[in-house]
């Protein structure tokens, strides 16, 4: 159907769009770096809950994921198909938020990027959701749909929670009296319990409880290693890390045992 050969390419196109945003926010083009954009709001030690530099690797990972998925989508095999048809949209437009992300960033609009990360979150909730209702039992499914949304839903929810942070702190929030160490803590128990929260309604996936682990990891190397040290913040972001991990692979567990509808009738 012309639709679905419309969303390939819409897909394709936004693609392409979020490999160019990724190369001007890595600064290869003469542009300004993620990490030195907004007068370094987003820098490792901008605040307590901001990653070290090394944790931003995984996306590699996601975009060659995301390329690949692009390619995949495309095929004629894949057109008519309904996962593709549910989810194809909302990751198109969560590759649009991303590049959108990267050049307000680069323009310094610091409490913008807020907005846009906060809406780029929404929509990979609302996909991998949608995922999630329409099982797709392939190996590509596994690794290149749920498998890279995971991914990429895990990583943005603690992006999301850090940008918030650098947002309010460019701001001037003065955190109505609790000191730095006491928010930290308070920000890491939010995301270790979305973490969890996450990893039980997906029963257990892999995917997003490992990037979103990857990144609590990394706030507490930055804790420990970094120009804004907090050891407290740092043993709670790994204890968070560890938790979410659990938790995934326990849930997995008690998914997986349950007996299928098949096998209680």
């Amino acid at each position: 159907m012309a639709a679905d050969r419309v969303r390939q390419i819409a897909v394709i196109a936004a693609a392409a769009a979020a490999v160019v945003g990724a190369v001007v926010g890595s600064g290869l083009l003469g542009g300004t770096s993620i990490a030195r954009a907004a007068g370094g709001a987003l820098s490792a030690d901008a605040t307590l809950v901001a990653p070290a530099g090394p944790a931003f690797a995984v996306w590699s990972v996601i975009y060659a994921g995301l390329v690949l998925y692009a390619i995949w989508q495309a095929l004629p095999s894949q057109a008519s198909r309904a996962r593709q048809r549910v989810a194809g949209y909302w990751m198109a437009a969560s590759l649009l938020l991303n590049a959108a992300w990267i050049l307000v960033v680069q323009a310094g609009l610091l409490v913008l990027s807020v907005v846009v990360i906060a809406a780029l979150l929404v929509v990979l909730v609302v996909t991998f959701a949608r995922l999630i209702a329409r099982p797709g039992g392939t190996t590509a499914d596994a690794v290149l749909f749920d498998g890279v949304a995971g991914l990429y839903l895990g990583w943005v929810m603690v992006a999301t929670v850090a940008n918030v942070a650098a947002g309010l702190t460019a701001a001037g929030f003065d955190g109505f009296g609790w000191s730095a160490h006491a928010w930290g803590l308070a920000v890491v128990a939010v995301v270790a319990l979305l973490g969890c929260a996450l990893a039980l309604w997906d029963g257990g996936r892999l995917a997003p409880a490992a990037s979103s682990a990857w990144g609590l990891a990394w706030i507490g190397v930055a804790r420990l290693d970094g120009a804004l040290p907090s050891a407290p913040v740092a043993a709670a972001a790994f204890a968070a890390a560890a938790l979410i991990v659990l938790v995934a692979v326990a849930a997995r567990v008690a998914h997986r045992s349950r007996p299928s509808r098949r096998t209680r009738r």
